[in-house]
């Protein structure tokens, strides 16, 4: 399929990119899943506290089974006690798994929420960046006359290099490559900004 490419000064041609992605067939189904396995692999799991089993001290019967007139007890780990072990606290990390999510989810995923994206005319993409661009002042006057805001900017390593110092403090724009994005950013972000060069890079893992 077609769609349109632009260049810094907002010049429109058209560009032939791969049905496969772009054109796909919305499984909303896969996307939510897709999502919500990366969601609850971002969560860090660090909070732990100690069971009964790892409580230092020891292990003997704090008084008689009988003849007490008190409760019936074992070791001072109990979790009835101050400084025992804690019922049914958080485990820590290793407690849990990371949910996997495999290759043909992952690229079925992104090629559903694109197709999503062009549908609704949130998916643009421009010319590779030829010379480098220093000032955020600079960068920030192209894309307010592009209209890119609150955006996910996916560039080429070349284009990367040239403009993410003058873009990377603009608010609601997040700067990345074709190898470090997920559906989560693709979700969270309004529009899609490409370069020639990164469509063609996405395009190979398809092929």
């Amino acid at each position: 399929m077609k769609i349109e490419k632009l260049d810094i000064n907002g010049k429109k041609e058209s560009i032939e990119v791969l049905d496969k992605i772009f054109s796909a067939k919305i499984n909303k189904r896969l996307v939510n899943n897709v999502l919500y396995k990366t969601n609850a692999n971002y969560k860090g799991r660090h909070a732990k506290t100690k069971q009964q089993n790892e409580v230092s001290g020891p292990t003997s019967k704090i008084y008689a089974q009988k003849g007490t007139g008190n409760a019936r007890h074992a070791s001072r780990k109990a979790p009835i006690f101050v400084g025992g072990g804690v019922a049914h606290g958080p485990k820590g990390e290793l407690a849990y798994k990371k949910r996997k999510l495999n290759k043909s989810e992952k690229r079925l995923g992104i090629a559903s929420l694109m197709s999503e994206k062009i549908k609704h005319k949130n998916l643009i993409v421009l010319s590779d960046f030829n010379s480098e661009i220093k000032k955020t002042k600079e960068m920030f006057s192209i894309l307010k006359k592009l209209e890119i805001s609150n955006s996910l900017i996916i560039l080429d390593k070349s284009s990367k290099n040239k403009v993410e110092k003058s873009i990377r403090n603009i608010p609601n724009i997040k700067v990345t490559d074709v190898n470090h994005f997920s559906a989560f950013d693709v979700v969270k972000f309004k529009k899609i900004v490409f370069t020639v060069s990164s469509v063609k890079e996405l395009e190979k893992r398809y092929i």
